[in-house]
């Protein structure tokens, strides 16, 4: 049987649309980290406020991406290796988190914040659960923990799946899950409306959105081609519905943010989170289409700030934390010299960390793994991490 031809962008230009979105999603998420934390001015906040919402397109790229490498197996008519897949993940994950991990443990003066919590947490990918802001310090690994279940579980998952392969089930379990996530948070708001953060933002059973919304893109794309092929042909349709998705969302938190829990940010809570995730993943979606505008253009820069995301997420707080404290008498004015400097700082350190630990890594698991791209399309679907 002739296998349907897929419709995409070229691999450049499909590499502009995941580029840009993947710079964006990191850019906007220091933006929001170092507002709240002193580094740029407590003016700009209402423009930063909605930053978080980065690390839920991050989630649905990840989910696009990675949802693509376990399914693409059973296309070609092959068994995947869940032992290989995990074996890959953890040498693009591991090297460049433990290195910075022992920096926050080693050095204390690394830390962006005097006390973190246990090593184990960290160790275990456990530090998401029971979180606590008296333990701040490396905080925002908690979407690696989120990030880390999702590996562990999505190829054990596909496997049970595919020993009896049933579109109707798998979209029946992708219901369950998001409409189970919606239940769990309107409880959680409810009963407990002082622990948003704790119970609902940070557990990644109730960040599960934004992932299965990528996931869901995946199937399509490897199961479904002329639904996707129909998608692909609507590329400025689907940025325009998607923005309206997030546009949405940014209403209901309008007032209130995530902090002051109270009227349309508590629908929010609820209802936002797979509303945002589905409007990102059209706007991945238009992405890769060929006749999407992000596919279309590209923005300077992107590429390197998406390849440089992950150590950039690792490393920003404490590095720009290090700035404020040591370079006060151009800081503390937080004007435009200030900005350049956390900027050139930031950069500076992510570069650092991925020639001298993310790349040296990733070239000794390929020749570990002996992993060679058999196709173009491979070549296109990047192994970025969702920080």
């Amino acid at each position: 049987m002739r296998k349907p031809k897929i419709e995409i962008a070229s691999s450049n230009a499909r590499f502009f649309g995941l580029d840009t979105l993947r710079a964006l999603a990191i850019a906007v998420v220091m933006l929001y980290h170092l507002t709240i934390f002193g580094e740029l001015p407590w003016r700009i906040f209402p423009i930063t406020a909605f930053g978080w919402m980065g690390v839920d397109l991050f989630f649905v790229l990840s989910g696009f991406l990675i949802g693509q490498q376990v399914l693409r197996p059973y296309l070609l008519g092959q068994q995947p290796s869940i032992a290989g897949f995990y074996k890959r993940r953890a040498f693009r994950i591991l090297p460049a988190y433990l290195a910075v991990l022992s920096l926050y443990f080693l050095l204390p003066g690394w830390r962006e914040f005097p006390t973190l919590a246990p090593l184990w947490k960290f160790m275990t990918f456990t530090m998401n659960f029971g979180f606590s802001f008296d333990e701040r310090a490396f905080s925002h690994a908690w979407s690696l923990c989120v990030e880390e279940h999702f590996y562990l579980v999505l190829p054990i998952l596909v496997t049970l799946l595919m020993r009896r392969p049933s579109a109707r089930r798998t979209a029946a379990l992708m219901v369950f899950l998001v409409l189970s996530g919606i239940a769990l948070r309107a409880f959680l708001i409810t009963h407990y409306p002082d622990k948003v953060w704790a119970l609902i933002y940070f557990p990644s059973v109730t960040r599960l959105d934004g992932l299965i919304t990528g996931v869901g893109l995946a199937l399509t794309r490897t199961f479904r081609p002329t639904w996707w092929n129909t998608l692909m042909e609507r590329g400025h349709t689907l940025l325009i519905a998607g923005a309206l998705c997030v546009g949405c969302v940014l209403w209901m938190f309008r007032d209130d943010g995530l902090d002051r829990i109270t009227g349309s940010a508590e629908w929010g809570i609820v209802l936002g989170f797979p509303l945002l995730s589905l409007g990102f993943g059209l706007i991945v979606a238009s992405s890769v289409s060929k006749n999407g505008l992000l596919a279309r253009v590209k923005v300077p820069c992107a590429e390197l700030v998406a390849t440089l995301a992950f150590s950039l997420y690792l490393t920003h707080k404490a590095v720009a934390h290090l700035i404020k404290l040591h370079f006060q008498q151009i800081t503390l004015a937080q004007g435009p010299e200030s900005w350049l400097l956390y900027a050139i700082g930031c950069f500076s350190a992510a570069l650092l960390l991925h020639i001298a630990v993310e790349s040296p890594f990733l070239l000794l698991r390929d020749r570990v793994t002996r992993h060679k791209p058999s196709s173009a399309v491979e070549n296109e679907l990047r192994e970025e991490p969702a920080p």
